[in-house]
């Protein structure tokens, strides 16, 4: 019994415990072991999105009391003022770009919540060599917004070149804030796909060459993702961000050949 009573782990009645192990050998991983990494794991994904989205409430605040100043500023470029259809839609459109301004001001935390749970994960020097990159997404993103707002009158022209006397251009304002603000997300979103490739080849998971052999249906796969992601039908959206999205491609590949990877 003594010897029993020896071998449970210190705190935790009736759990035994190994001896001691060589200590020439790595210590075993036992289920328990693995179980409790996991449920860390978990948690520690549930607390890093717990703050993202206290983030974004916050941002969505300072958004919702500014709503009016951002709506005429969306606005602005249709050179009309837009009607809403039912009841509730004036509210509806307010809570929208409250939630999207919410996003764009959370972003600096949501990039640091997203790195933080990333970074464990990674060697020393890995994280050495990624961490620089973390503010430049934040600033990528704002040239992502700051494009798509500087192409919304050309998609609109482009779009209301459609109508005459007889199909009038009335627009609504839900389907018309839809509109803006799922461009603004994805096209700040897409200028951090040179951040996800750089990251990625200063881990090893891809280099140059691969990349450089996989061209074609990069570009295939740029031309569907240009199409399908942006909203509205005109043309002037997805060439912008298919052209966008390549050159971005050609200079990070060409990036990272010449840091040798």
């Amino acid at each position: 019994m003594a010897d029993a009573d020896a071998l449970l782990e210190p705190g935790v009645s009736g759990r035994p415990v190994s001896p001691d192990p060589d200590p020439g050998q790595p210590p075993a991983l036992t289920p328990d072991d693995s179980v409790m990494s996991l449920v860390d794991h978990l948690d520690e994904l549930r607390s890093r999105l717990f703050k993202c989205i206290i983030a974004i409430a916050i941002g969505s605040t300072i958004g919702f009391l500014r709503a009016t100043e951002i709506r005429n500023f969306l606005i602005a470029p249709l050179n009309r003022s837009v009607q809403v259809l039912g009841i509730g839609d004036a509210f509806v459109i307010q809570m929208k770009i409250s939630i999207v301004a919410g996003i764009i001001l959370a972003m600096p935390v949501l990039l640091y919540q997203l790195w933080a749970f990333v970074a464990p994960g990674l060697t020393p020097g890995e994280r050495k060599t990624v961490r620089p990159w973390i503010p430049l997404a934040l600033l990528f993103f704002a040239m992502g917004v700051a494009i798509a707002y500087f192409i919304l009158p050309y998609a609109i022209a482009f779009l209301f070149s459609f109508t005459d006397d007889v199909l009038v251009a009335q627009p609504a304002a839900g389907p018309y804030f839809d509109f803006v603000t799922t461009l603004f997300l994805v096209f700040g979103l897409i200028m951090e796909f040179p951040i996800l490739l750089i990251g990625l080849s200063r881990v090893g998971v891809v280099t140059s060459q691969r990349l450089t052999s996989s061209r074609r249906m990069i570009i295939l796969g740029i031309a569907v993702f240009a199409a399908i992601a942006t909203p509205g039908g005109d043309l002037i959206s997805p060439i912008v961000l298919g052209g966008t999205m390549y050159i971005l491609f050609e200079l990070t590949v060409l990036f990272i050949r010449r840091s040798g990877r």
